[in-house]
């Protein structure tokens, strides 16, 4: 099968290629709601808490783009494409994200409920940096090792079962409005909406991946850039249409748990699942070092940093301050 797309794909003209990546990024986008509501109808249908749906199955299929795309890359010898989606996204989320909900609308924080997460946040984005340091991975070169995936996706574990642990006050009867919604619905026809929307997700993948392959060569810009730029930028249009409809529904809160929680799963699940799938880990880039790692410390401290503020709001001013860190990483990206 990936003979045949290559092989579709390398005759067609740059113009189209770009058509065919912005047509991919939109039906990885539609996949991943099409799994993420069907998986919300079937654990509602079976009477699953919606505490513990938010803690593994939503949380998890926001990132499905993202898993998606980096560990197909990876299994294909692209560690380029598969890191750069991983940082870019987190860089993506908190940066232009946030900073877009921010200046739709002020966003009152409930810092009670992000003190811990916020926390892990910043410490995942330490830690992805700490195991890319060649020191740490022991090679003259940085590597994200297929052991230290491993390690990764074991601390998913332990972060998802304490989101559960944390979660579990929820009681049943705060589901009872989707139970009623889906009871009524066949559980069959549920379980196979939710495979289709993961067969969309894999098969958008494996043509956006050889798609930006092919024109990170003709345009002369390295697949890192690419990736951690418009790649990233479409894997994470799921947070973006998530994060505005929250805000305009006077949920801004809502937002800013959905990018914590998505920066978080970008680096225990995208890089940790991505390292696991090939023995030779995930090489990383020198301008990895120059740019990409310092631009997400950056954005998630001072994002940090403004979750700590008095009135714990972020304002417009913050958000445009967020927005303009991504701006200015966009523009070093295609001008260093």
């Amino acid at each position: 099968m990936d003979e045949l797309i290559l092989g579709f794909l390398t005759p067609l003209s740059t113009f189209f290629l770009f058509a065919i990546i912005a047509i991919t990024l939109y039906t990885l986008g539609k996949g991943a709601d099409i799994l993420i509501d069907e998986a919300v109808a079937v654990s509602a249908h079976l009477r699953i808490p919606k505490a513990i749906i938010g803690a593994t199955v939503v949380s998890l299929g926001t990132t499905l783009p993202e898993v998606s795309v980096s560990v197909l890359a990876a299994i294909n010898g692209n560690p380029d494409l598969a890191l750069g989606n991983a940082v870019g996204s987190i860089i993506a989320d908190t940066g232009l994200i946030v900073g877009i909900a921010a200046l739709i609308s002020p966003i009152v924080i409930d810092y009670k409920s992000i003190r811990v997460q916020s926390w892990i946040q910043l410490l995942a984005g330490i830690l992805l940096v700490v195991f890319a340091l060649p020191v740490f991975s022991g090679s003259s070169s940085g590597v994200i090792t297929q052991g230290m995936g491993f390690v990764l996706l074991s601390f998913l574990g332990i972060y998802l079962y304490w989101s559960f642990k944390h979660s579990r006050k929820e009681q049943l009867d705060e589901i009872e409005g989707e139970i009623k919604e889906h009871e009524k619905e066949s559980l069959v026809k549920q379980f196979l909406l939710m495979a289709g929307g993961m067969a969309i997700v894999i098969l958008s993948s494996k043509v956006l991946i050889p798609a930006v392959e092919i024109s990170a060569i003709r345009i002369g810009v390295p697949q890192s850039i690419i990736a951690a730029t418009l790649v990233a930028f479409g894997t994470s249009l799921p947070e973006l249409t998530t994060s505005i409809k929250s805000v305009l529904r006077g949920h801004g809160d809502l937002a800013i748990g959905n990018i914590i929680g998505a920066d978080i799963l970008n680096v225990l699940f995208v890089v940790g699942a991505s390292a696991a799938a090939t023995p030779l880990g995930l090489a990383v880039p020198k301008n990895f070092y120059s740019l990409h790692f310092p631009a997400m410390l950056l954005i998630l401290l001072t994002f940090r940093i403004f979750t700590l503020n008095k009135g714990h709001t972020l304002n417009r001013k913050e958000g445009a301050l967020l927005v303009l860190f991504y701006l200015v990483y966009l523009v070093l990206n295609y001008v260093g």
